[in-house]
């Protein structure tokens, strides 16, 4: 599972002109599920981007997560982030999981967070979406959950 996420201001996504998840201050994630992820790096991912310190504390230093901040989280579905362009000029997927696998896996990471007590809204999987953001920072990382 990878996730690249952004710390934001804000963001949005829309669908056919329709807002589908906006949130104020927090994390964009864009969230790619390979074949041979499992519950495993769902709880792994959810719990790392729950609790990484990367917002700014009263001294301007990364020592915050998005729970201290008070902040929320939006969870894009992504399959080019498995995306291999090493070889000719179009990209090959072939390493992304595919639909069947990758949306209870995706549902999955949104349910987690939320355990967690992080507010969360998402994007529509599969679907053709808008995505506006204002970065903090900017401020992003790319995580690879553990196998």
């Amino acid at each position: 599972m990878r996730a690249v996420i952004q710390r934001v201001l804000r963001a949005k996504v829309t669908v056919a002109g329709e807002v589908t998840g906006e949130i104020a201050a927090g994390w964009l994630v864009l969230l790619g599920v390979g074949p041979a992820d499992t519950a495993k790096q769902v709880d792994w991912l959810a719990e790392k981007v729950a609790n990484l310190r990367a917002f700014d504390d009263p001294d301007g230093k990364m020592n915050l997560s998005v729970q201290d901040v008070g902040g929320a989280v939006l969870v894009v579905s992504q399959f080019t982030l498995y995306g291999d362009c090493q070889k000719g000029r179009r990209p090959s997927f072939t390493a992304a999981a595919p639909p069947a696998t990758a949306e209870p896996l995706y549902e999955a990471f949104v349910t987690a967070l939320k355990m967690l007590g992080v507010p969360v809204a998402t994007g529509r999987f599969a679907a053709d979406m808008k995505v506006e953001l204002v970065n903090d920072g900017p401020v992003t990382f790319v995580i690879d959950a553990p196998v």
